[in-house]
């Protein structure tokens, strides 16, 4: 058991490695659904190239204008090659990244469960931010969700394999039997492919039991932003508002929670 002090620190530093962590999280996420569409014949367009640079005027960024946090403060949120706003996405999943890692370092402290913990929370920034963006949740990252949580439940026994293997059944039917339920009353696809497979990834890593919270928590939740921003006149009726970041958040909190370390 930790000490206070040592709790404290023990979260600055995960806190600053998910500061980092995020910044690599901003590339996936921009660049992921790009290379999903497919390159042009010859051009190389991968996670690590090109090297960063600005998507309006095309000047590569320097060592210091790729420092986490900082260096959107020091440039006031602006190139300062050509003065184009930069995305306040940035600076937003660099700082929630740091205070998922803190939050997870502090429920879990110095445990070979750590470094899972961290992945399957970066997964999930990513998803949802995906999804915001894009209103896609690649398989490129469902299904190795799906895939480390039953390798994390073979191996940790925090939830049984065979309460994974159901979970992750049950994740993807009561979606997929939700979603074809309501195309044949309506005619309108409420939710996508993404969110089936989500959802099974969940039921991976949490277990079949857990998922009932997950939907409440995340329909709660969904109901709760789309009722704020079509009140604020941001979005109407007939807007999507997309359903992985509520199904993430949600997943992420009562796996944080309900997890015995």
């Amino acid at each position: 058991m930790m000490t206070f002090p040592g709790s404290v620190l023990f979260f600055l530093g995960a806190a600053c490695f998910g500061i980092l962590i995020g910044s690599f999280l901003n590339v996936v996420i921009h660049r992921l659904p790009r290379m999903l569409e497919g390159n042009r014949p010859f051009e190389v367009y991968n996670l690590a190239w090109p090297r960063s640079h600005c998507p309006v005027c095309g000047q590569v960024l320097s060592w210091w204008q790729n420092i986490p946090l900082l260096s959107f403060a020091v440039q006031r949120g602006r190139c300062v090659a050509c003065g184009a706003a930069i995305s306040w996405r940035y600076p937003f999943i660099e700082l929630l990244t740091g205070v998922c890692f803190g939050l997870v370092g502090w429920h879990i402290g110095p445990s070979w469960l750590l470094p899972c913990a961290l992945g399957f929370s970066a997964v999930l920034i990513a998803l949802a931010a995906i999804d915001c963006e894009c209103g896609l949740l690649p398989d490129a990252l469902t299904y190795p969700l799906l895939w480390s949580g039953l390798l994390f439940n073979l191996y940790s026994k925090m939830v049984s394999l065979d309460a994974a293997v159901i979970g992750v059944v049950c994740g993807y039917v009561f979606l997929w039997g939700l979603y074809w339920g309501f195309r044949l009353l309506t005619g309108k696809e409420g939710l996508g492919y993404g969110d089936f497979k989500l959802l099974a990834a969940l039921g991976a890593w949490l277990g079949w039991s857990a998922l009932p919270q997950v939907l409440l928590l995340s329909s709660l939740t969904g109901l709760l932003v789309g009722g704020i921003l079509m009140v604020s006149g941001r979005m109407t009726r007939s807007d999507a508002l997309p359903f992985g970041p509520f199904l993430a958040f949600s997943g992420w909190l009562v796996w944080i929670l309900g997890a015995r370390f």
